[in-house]
């Protein structure tokens, strides 16, 4: 991933599926990469890469995949994990992404997927979270039916009997 920091925004030049795109990132985002550029990146890299290799003699080259793959096997090992791939991490991050509000067709532009499907496929909302987004939709057209909506208090809606 190469990113450039736009107004509170990465330009992601070589995403998922090659594709670019400009997503939204959170200040807490930069003060994290800043940190990490003062504190762990080695000097003098000539890279324009924001993650590269901190140890051994690549160091200062760019990260690769496999690389970034050790990276987290070693975390996942020193966690007690049984399993934790990077693109678990992705669909993680997405699903709390739905979880807190965002619109299913914002997620799917972060994550730069072409069909609203593969989006679907990615989510994993938990039980509780669609129980309550469920109350909330109930209480909704609750409100509407005793507010005076067309299909008052005891109408059927929806079809003929």
């Amino acid at each position: 991933m190469t990113c450039t920091p736009l107004s509170g925004r990465v330009f992601i030049a070589e995403g998922k599926g090659g594709r670019q795109r400009l997503i939204p990132v959170s200040d807490r985002f930069f003060a994290a990469v800043v940190a990490y550029l003062d504190a762990e990146r080695p000097p003098g890299t000539r890279s324009d890469r924001v993650f590269v290799v901190l140890k051994g003699p690549h160091r200062g080259r760019p990260l690769s995949v496999r690389g970034t793959d050790e990276i987290l096997a070693a975390a996942r090992r020193r966690a007690g994990l049984g399993h934790a791939s990077c693109h678990e991490l992705r669909h993680t991050c997405l699903t709390r992404l739905r979880e807190a509000g965002m619109a299913l067709e914002a997620v799917q532009a972060q994550a730069g997927h072409a069909s609203i499907e593969s989006t679907r496929t990615c989510l994993h909302l938990a039980d509780d979270w669609l129980a309550a987004q469920y109350r909330k939709a109930a209480e909704v057209t609750g409100a509407q039916v005793f507010a005076g909506h067309p299909g008052g208090p005891g109408a059927i809606t929806g079809g003929s009997r």
